[in-house]
């Protein structure tokens, strides 16, 4: 069985908050014990001689303080607020005659030891564990050297729920161990595939540029004594061509160099010659969705021009997942994308008035992809809620200076 979440107010609460609770409840608890309620013929318990005296006052005044101050350095201080805790613990215990340190008193200290071990590295959790169990050992061994008599049974009941109460916290703690873990592996390999998916897509946008020159350079060679002009176009053509190819190989070619595995798409060669997609097909995409049911409303800024391939490629992918991941997790009927055409950089921003959550609870993990993406090509990327509401996520990849322009 899962255990069932907690609420997110309770999230909220500190983990001293929750022992100085448990110490206040737990005094409570003592004096009740110590009192005939409704109900009862006589108290359950009967109170000490000093009990209600002001030296015993003074006793409860002073381990209430030290369990108090224990509360509030947990976080801080985990191993001295813990020795505070079981310092108030044995206090009020003398206070009542007690011939145990009693579960009541005790209970604050369970908690603490939950929290230390699910919370700390486990060497602090077992430090913590064995200076509990030491005290309750300390505190037996100094009534019997005294002669007096001991609660053994009681004192190994108090032993017991200290070390389920650590036991507890350190579940918790492998627990969260692990799915950080997980969270962590699940996120490298959402980047490995990520490289992967642009390692492909560069190969065909290769394929596709080779395709190019070796048809211009045919052309050429076919004109070359007839229509030198022509010829001298196509040798143009075939310069440009492989020139923004390699550009495009060396911004990701070293990042790329890891992902080697043979996972490459089957394709025929045919294929492999078609363009591959990029900003020329956003309007094909925000109306594909629009006829889904999310109104796309994409708006262009700046003089449009040719971008690289592998630039023009990446921003329309951020574009086409920023937009997936509306569809799956904002809970809206509308977003909005806008490309903006800089002197020296392409931006992209798409946003949205939904629930202001992204891909983080998706298991493509599309943020770290994006990242990832824009990273290869030293770009800048955010995402994340909008003040007003909603989310939006922004790109911004740098263009080389040799992008001609065009009309738009």
């Amino acid at each position: 069985m899962h255990a069932m979440p907690l609420p997110p107010r309770l999230k909220l609460v500190p983990p001293g908050a929750w022992v100085a609770l448990a110490w206040s409840a737990s005094t409570a608890f003592t004096f009740l014990a110590r009192v005939r309620l409704p109900g009862e013929e006589a108290a359950n318990e009967h109170a000490a001689t000093q009990f209600y005296r002001w030296d015993g006052l003074v006793v409860l005044t002073i381990a209430c303080a030290l369990a108090l101050l224990g509360s509030m350095w947990l976080h801080r201080r985990p191993l001295r607020a813990l020795g505070l805790l079981l310092t108030a613990a044995a206090f009020l215990t003398t206070n009542l005659a007690a011939v145990a340190i009693q579960l009541a008193q005790f209970l604050a200290v369970d908690l603490a030891l939950y929290f230390i071990a699910a919370g700390r590295p486990r060497r602090t959790g077992v430090a913590a564990l064995c200076t509990a169990l030491a005290v309750l050992v300390f505190w037996e061994s100094l009534r019997l050297l005294r002669g007096w008599g001991i609660g053994t049974l009681e004192e190994l009941t108090v032993a017991l729920t200290a070390v389920v109460a650590w036991l507890l916290g350190d579940a918790s703690h492998r627990t969260r161990e692990y799915g950080e873990k997980l969270r962590a592996q699940a996120a490298t390999q959402a980047v490995t595939d990520e490289r992967l998916r642009i390692a492909r897509e560069m190969h065909d946008m290769v394929a596709h540029s080779i395709g190019i020159i070796a048809l211009q350079a045919g052309a050429a060679a076919r004109v070359v004594r007839t229509q030198p002009e022509a010829a001298r176009e196509a040798m143009t053509a075939v310069e440009t061509a492989g020139r923004e190819t390699l550009a495009g190989l060396r911004r990701m070619l070293v990042a790329l160099r890891h992902a080697d595995q043979d996972r490459s798409r089957p394709a025929a060669e045919a294929d492999r010659l078609h363009p591959a997609e990029g900003l020329a097909d956003l309007d094909r995409l925000a109306a594909a969705t629009t006829a889904a049911g999310l109104q796309v409303d994409v708006h262009w800024k700046g003089a449009r021009r040719q971008l690289p391939p592998d630039i023009d490629l990446s921003v329309f992918r951020i574009v086409q997942e920023s937009i997936t991941n509306v569809v799956r997790h904002a809970a809206t009927t509308a977003c909005r994308v806008t490309v903006d055409y800089l002197e020296e950089h392409v931006a992209v921003e798409v946003t949205d008035e939904g629930r202001g959550r992204g891909s983080t609870t998706d298991t493509g993990f599309g943020l770290v992809g994006m990242r990832e993406r824009v990273a290869l090509l030293h770009g800048e990327f955010t995402a994340g809620p909008r003040p007003e509401g909603g989310f939006r996520v922004t790109a911004r990849l740098p263009v080389p200076a040799t992008a001609a322009t065009v009309a738009a």
